[in-house]
């Protein structure tokens, strides 16, 4: 995934702004962009268990 940071500037000021590949999520200030892609990216890293499938069930017969 990409993941950057960009300064955007609109009539209500300066924004920041976060993308991820193809979607962005603006900010007030670059502080509070930075903490989102710090935990944004720690979160992306940390280690994720695979759900265990369920054993398929014995049929005895008749």
């Amino acid at each position: 995934m990409d993941i950057h940071i960009r300064e955007l500037t609109t009539g209500a000021g300066v924004r920041w702004q976060v993308c991820l590949d193809r979607h962005g999520v603006s900010f007030r200030s670059e502080r509070e962009a930075r903490e989102f892609v710090a935990i944004l990216r720690s979160r992306i890293g940390a280690p994720h268990a695979l759900p265990r499938r369920a054993a398929p069930a014995i049929r005895s017969p008749g």
